[in-house]
Protein backbone atom coordinates (compact mmCIF):
# COMPACT_ATOMS: atom_id res chain seq x y z
CA UNK A 1 0.00 0.00 0.00
CA UNK A 2 1.47 3.41 -0.99
CA UNK A 3 2.90 5.58 2.13
CA UNK A 4 2.20 9.15 2.12
CA UNK A 5 4.59 12.47 2.98
CA UNK A 6 3.71 14.30 6.06
CA UNK A 7 3.49 18.04 5.36
CA UNK A 8 3.29 20.97 7.44
CA UNK A 9 1.74 24.37 6.45
CA UNK A 10 1.13 28.04 8.36
CA UNK A 11 -2.16 29.29 7.18
CA UNK A 12 -3.00 32.29 8.43
CA UNK A 13 -0.77 32.05 11.65
CA UNK A 14 -2.18 28.52 12.24
CA UNK A 15 0.20 25.46 11.72
CA UNK A 16 -1.82 22.68 9.79
CA UNK A 17 -0.31 19.12 9.13
CA UNK A 18 -1.47 16.79 6.62
CA UNK A 19 -1.04 13.88 4.39
CA UNK A 20 0.27 13.63 0.58
CA UNK A 21 -0.09 10.72 -0.87
CA UNK A 22 1.86 12.91 -3.79
CA UNK A 23 1.26 11.24 -7.56
CA UNK A 24 -0.45 13.79 -11.00
CA UNK A 25 -3.29 14.12 -12.15
CA UNK A 26 -6.51 15.67 -10.90
CA UNK A 27 -6.20 17.19 -7.02
CA UNK A 28 -7.97 15.56 -4.61
CA UNK A 29 -8.72 17.26 -1.15
CA UNK A 30 -10.02 15.14 1.97
CA UNK A 31 -11.92 16.41 4.69
CA UNK A 32 -12.22 14.35 7.51
CA UNK A 33 -15.16 14.83 10.50
CA UNK A 34 -15.43 16.35 13.55
CA UNK A 35 -12.83 14.65 16.51
CA UNK A 36 -11.51 12.66 13.63
CA UNK A 37 -8.31 12.98 11.84
CA UNK A 38 -6.50 12.65 8.43
CA UNK A 39 -5.69 9.05 9.22
CA UNK A 40 -9.36 8.39 8.36
CA UNK A 41 -8.77 8.35 4.71
CA UNK A 42 -5.74 6.14 5.47
CA UNK A 43 -7.17 3.12 3.56
CA UNK A 44 -9.03 5.13 1.28
CA UNK A 45 -6.45 7.89 -0.32
CA UNK A 46 -3.66 5.25 -1.68
CA UNK A 47 -6.37 3.61 -3.75
CA UNK A 48 -7.15 7.13 -5.13
CA UNK A 49 -3.83 8.03 -5.64
CA UNK A 50 -3.23 5.32 -8.69
CA UNK A 51 -4.69 8.05 -10.37
CA UNK A 52 -5.14 11.43 -8.66
CA UNK A 53 -2.89 14.14 -6.82
CA UNK A 54 -4.46 13.36 -3.16
CA UNK A 55 -4.06 14.79 0.09
CA UNK A 56 -5.38 15.08 3.30
CA UNK A 57 -5.63 17.51 5.96
CA UNK A 58 -5.74 17.79 9.63
CA UNK A 59 -8.46 20.12 9.99
CA UNK A 60 -8.13 23.09 12.48
CA UNK A 61 -7.94 22.16 16.45
CA UNK A 62 -7.94 18.45 15.17
CA UNK A 63 -4.69 15.80 14.77
CA UNK A 64 -1.21 17.15 14.72
CA UNK A 65 -2.70 20.58 13.76
CA UNK A 66 -2.64 23.64 15.74
CA UNK A 67 -5.20 24.05 18.53
CA UNK A 68 -5.50 27.64 18.18
CA UNK A 69 -8.81 28.71 20.68
CA UNK A 70 -10.52 30.13 18.46
CA UNK A 71 -11.79 29.81 14.57
CA UNK A 72 -14.15 26.96 14.54
CA UNK A 73 -16.85 28.53 12.87
CA UNK A 74 -17.59 27.33 9.46
CA UNK A 75 -16.78 30.62 7.72
CA UNK A 76 -13.23 30.52 9.22
CA UNK A 77 -12.33 26.45 8.93
CA UNK A 78 -13.56 27.13 5.44
CA UNK A 79 -10.99 29.84 4.58
CA UNK A 80 -8.46 27.44 5.72
CA UNK A 81 -9.48 25.28 3.56
CA UNK A 82 -8.98 27.56 0.76
CA UNK A 83 -5.79 29.19 2.04
CA UNK A 84 -4.74 25.43 1.92
CA UNK A 85 -5.76 24.63 -1.62
CA UNK A 86 -3.71 27.95 -2.48
CA UNK A 87 -0.58 27.66 -0.53
CA UNK A 88 -0.14 23.81 -1.98
CA UNK A 89 -1.06 25.26 -5.36
CA UNK A 90 -4.23 22.77 -5.93
CA UNK A 91 -6.01 23.74 -9.22
CA UNK A 92 -9.67 23.47 -9.01
CA UNK A 93 -9.59 20.41 -6.73
CA UNK A 94 -12.20 17.49 -5.87
CA UNK A 95 -13.24 18.34 -2.13
CA UNK A 96 -14.58 15.22 -0.07
CA UNK A 97 -15.72 15.60 3.20
CA UNK A 98 -16.83 12.93 5.79
CA UNK A 99 -19.51 13.88 7.89
CA UNK A 100 -18.87 17.37 9.33
CA UNK A 101 -16.37 17.71 6.53
CA UNK A 102 -19.07 17.54 4.37
CA UNK A 103 -20.69 20.73 6.03
CA UNK A 104 -17.53 22.29 5.72
CA UNK A 105 -17.07 21.15 1.67
CA UNK A 106 -20.77 22.61 1.46
CA UNK A 107 -19.38 25.95 3.14
CA UNK A 108 -16.77 26.38 1.12
CA UNK A 109 -18.16 25.78 -1.90
CA UNK A 110 -20.80 27.97 -1.22
CA UNK A 111 -17.98 30.67 -0.27
CA UNK A 112 -15.64 30.08 -2.91
CA UNK A 113 -17.39 29.37 -6.20
CA UNK A 114 -14.89 28.85 -8.49
CA UNK A 115 -12.29 27.11 -5.92
CA UNK A 116 -13.41 23.61 -6.44
CA UNK A 117 -14.26 21.43 -9.67
CA UNK A 118 -16.77 19.50 -7.53
CA UNK A 119 -17.33 18.43 -4.35
CA UNK A 120 -18.21 14.81 -2.85
CA UNK A 121 -20.32 14.62 0.45
CA UNK A 122 -19.75 11.46 2.16
CA UNK A 123 -22.35 11.09 4.80
CA UNK A 124 -22.03 14.67 5.43
CA UNK A 125 -22.94 18.04 4.00
CA UNK A 126 -26.75 17.99 4.43
CA UNK A 127 -26.66 17.44 8.56
CA UNK A 128 -28.79 20.34 9.79
CA UNK A 129 -28.93 19.79 13.60
CA UNK A 130 -31.53 22.38 14.23
CA UNK A 131 -33.95 20.77 12.17
CA UNK A 132 -33.92 17.97 13.80
CA UNK A 133 -37.06 17.40 15.27
CA UNK A 134 -37.59 18.46 19.12
CA UNK A 135 -33.97 18.99 19.27
CA UNK A 136 -32.92 21.99 21.17
CA UNK A 137 -29.61 23.30 21.31
CA UNK A 138 -28.85 22.27 24.76
CA UNK A 139 -30.32 18.74 23.88
CA UNK A 140 -27.61 18.81 20.71
CA UNK A 141 -24.78 19.74 23.07
CA UNK A 142 -25.94 16.18 25.10
CA UNK A 143 -26.42 14.19 22.50
CA UNK A 144 -23.52 14.82 20.36
CA UNK A 145 -20.76 15.85 23.62
CA UNK A 146 -18.25 13.38 23.11
CA UNK A 147 -16.73 10.63 25.21
CA UNK A 148 -14.70 11.54 29.06
CA UNK A 149 -11.46 9.79 28.24
CA UNK A 150 -9.70 11.58 31.29
CA UNK A 151 -7.81 8.30 33.02
CA UNK A 152 -8.43 5.88 30.53
CA UNK A 153 -5.34 3.30 29.36
CA UNK A 154 -5.39 1.75 25.96
CA UNK A 155 -6.06 -1.59 27.31
CA UNK A 156 -9.28 0.46 28.97
CA UNK A 157 -10.47 1.71 25.55
CA UNK A 158 -9.46 -2.01 23.87
CA UNK A 159 -12.35 -3.08 26.38
CA UNK A 160 -14.85 -0.68 26.25
CA UNK A 161 -14.61 -1.02 22.35
CA UNK A 162 -15.41 -4.80 22.44
CA UNK A 163 -19.13 -4.55 23.18
CA UNK A 164 -19.42 -2.36 20.41
CA UNK A 165 -20.90 -2.71 17.17
CA UNK A 166 -18.43 -0.95 15.11
CA UNK A 167 -20.26 -2.71 12.10
CA UNK A 168 -16.52 -3.85 10.77
CA UNK A 169 -13.93 -5.85 11.79
CA UNK A 170 -11.26 -3.72 13.77
CA UNK A 171 -7.93 -4.83 12.39
CA UNK A 172 -4.52 -3.79 13.48
CA UNK A 173 -4.44 -1.46 10.60
CA UNK A 174 -8.13 0.25 11.97
CA UNK A 175 -7.08 0.27 15.48
CA UNK A 176 -3.75 2.18 14.07
CA UNK A 177 -6.22 4.91 12.36
CA UNK A 178 -8.77 4.97 15.06
CA UNK A 179 -5.78 5.57 17.79
CA UNK A 180 -4.92 8.16 15.98
CA UNK A 181 -7.51 10.03 17.51
CA UNK A 182 -5.56 10.01 21.11
CA UNK A 183 -1.79 10.72 22.64
CA UNK A 184 -0.38 8.84 25.38
CA UNK A 185 0.38 10.77 28.18
CA UNK A 186 3.47 10.07 30.55
CA UNK A 187 1.18 8.35 32.88
CA UNK A 188 -0.29 5.98 30.11
CA UNK A 189 -3.69 7.41 30.27
CA UNK A 190 -5.02 8.53 26.90
CA UNK A 191 -6.08 12.30 25.95
CA UNK A 192 -8.09 13.18 22.41
CA UNK A 193 -6.27 14.96 20.61
CA UNK A 194 -9.44 16.97 19.73
CA UNK A 195 -9.84 18.78 22.68
CA UNK A 196 -13.76 18.83 24.53
CA UNK A 197 -14.28 22.48 24.46
CA UNK A 198 -13.31 22.69 20.73
CA UNK A 199 -15.74 19.95 20.13
CA UNK A 200 -18.53 21.43 21.97
CA UNK A 201 -17.73 24.90 19.96
CA UNK A 202 -18.24 23.03 17.05
CA UNK A 203 -21.67 22.02 17.98
CA UNK A 204 -22.78 25.12 18.37
CA UNK A 205 -21.62 26.23 15.23
CA UNK A 206 -23.38 23.49 13.39
CA UNK A 207 -26.50 24.42 15.07
CA UNK A 208 -26.31 27.80 13.63
CA UNK A 209 -25.44 25.99 10.10
CA UNK A 210 -28.00 25.43 7.15
CA UNK A 211 -26.59 23.78 4.49
CA UNK A 212 -30.19 23.93 3.18
CA UNK A 213 -29.72 27.72 2.77
CA UNK A 214 -26.64 27.18 0.56
CA UNK A 215 -26.75 24.21 -1.33
CA UNK A 216 -29.10 26.13 -4.29
CA UNK A 217 -25.80 28.45 -4.66
CA UNK A 218 -23.16 25.78 -5.08
CA UNK A 219 -22.15 25.77 -8.75
CA UNK A 220 -19.93 23.07 -8.92
CA UNK A 221 -21.60 19.47 -9.55
CA UNK A 222 -21.95 17.36 -6.15
CA UNK A 223 -22.10 13.62 -5.47
CA UNK A 224 -24.09 13.03 -2.49
CA UNK A 225 -22.56 10.25 -1.35
CA UNK A 226 -24.89 8.62 2.05
CA UNK A 227 -24.75 5.63 4.04
CA UNK A 228 -27.75 3.37 5.39
CA UNK A 229 -27.91 0.33 7.20
CA UNK A 230 -31.02 -1.47 4.93
CA UNK A 231 -31.79 -4.08 7.35
CA UNK A 232 -33.34 -1.64 9.95
CA UNK A 233 -35.38 0.81 7.49
CA UNK A 234 -37.73 1.76 10.43
CA UNK A 235 -34.89 3.68 11.71
CA UNK A 236 -35.96 7.14 12.79
CA UNK A 237 -33.13 8.88 12.41
CA UNK A 238 -32.37 6.98 8.59
CA UNK A 239 -35.60 8.15 7.50
CA UNK A 240 -34.97 11.98 8.64
CA UNK A 241 -31.39 11.26 6.67
CA UNK A 242 -33.18 10.17 3.21
CA UNK A 243 -35.97 13.24 3.56
CA UNK A 244 -32.77 15.38 3.75
CA UNK A 245 -30.85 13.79 1.13
CA UNK A 246 -33.50 13.87 -1.01
CA UNK A 247 -34.12 17.75 -0.21
CA UNK A 248 -30.41 18.45 -0.83
CA UNK A 249 -30.76 16.55 -4.46
CA UNK A 250 -34.05 19.01 -5.40
CA UNK A 251 -32.07 22.16 -4.42
CA UNK A 252 -28.73 21.08 -5.56
CA UNK A 253 -28.33 23.33 -9.20
CA UNK A 254 -26.07 19.62 -10.53
CA UNK A 255 -26.26 16.68 -8.60
CA UNK A 256 -26.47 12.86 -8.51
CA UNK A 257 -26.83 10.75 -5.05
CA UNK A 258 -25.26 7.51 -4.51
CA UNK A 259 -26.48 5.28 -1.54
CA UNK A 260 -23.75 3.32 0.35
CA UNK A 261 -25.97 0.54 1.77
CA UNK A 262 -25.39 -2.33 4.43
CA UNK A 263 -22.88 0.65 5.71
CA UNK A 264 -21.87 2.48 8.64
CA UNK A 265 -20.92 6.66 9.21
CA UNK A 266 -17.45 5.90 9.24
CA UNK A 267 -17.48 3.82 5.80
CA UNK A 268 -14.11 4.91 4.52
CA UNK A 269 -13.03 2.52 7.66
CA UNK A 270 -15.76 0.17 6.50
CA UNK A 271 -15.29 -0.11 2.94
CA UNK A 272 -12.62 1.99 1.56
CA UNK A 273 -12.55 0.32 -2.03
CA UNK A 274 -16.11 1.03 -2.48
CA UNK A 275 -15.61 4.36 -1.41
CA UNK A 276 -12.63 5.09 -3.60
CA UNK A 277 -14.40 3.28 -6.40
CA UNK A 278 -17.53 5.72 -6.41
CA UNK A 279 -15.26 8.80 -6.97
CA UNK A 280 -12.96 7.84 -8.97
CA UNK A 281 -15.80 5.89 -11.82
CA UNK A 282 -17.58 9.75 -11.28
CA UNK A 283 -13.78 11.67 -11.60
CA UNK A 284 -12.90 9.02 -15.11
CA UNK A 285 -16.59 9.63 -16.17
CA UNK A 286 -16.61 13.14 -16.00
CA UNK A 287 -19.46 13.94 -13.87
CA UNK A 288 -17.22 17.03 -12.21
CA UNK A 289 -17.19 18.26 -16.00
CA UNK A 290 -21.02 19.40 -16.31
Amino acid sequence: MKRPEDGHVTLNGTGFRYRDWGDQGQPVVLLHGLASTSHIWDLVAPLLSSDFAVVALDQRGHGESDKPATGYDFATVARDLQSFVDALGLQNPIVVGHSWGGNVAVEHAATYPSAALGICLLDGGTIEISAWPDMSLARAREKLAPPDFTGVTLDELRERSKGRDWGFEITAEVERIMLSNFEVLEDGTLRARFPRRHHMTIIDEMWKHRPSELLSSIECPVLLMPTRRTTNNTDLEQERKERAVKRAGALLPVSKTVWFDDSVHDVPLQRPEAVARVITEHIRGGFFDT
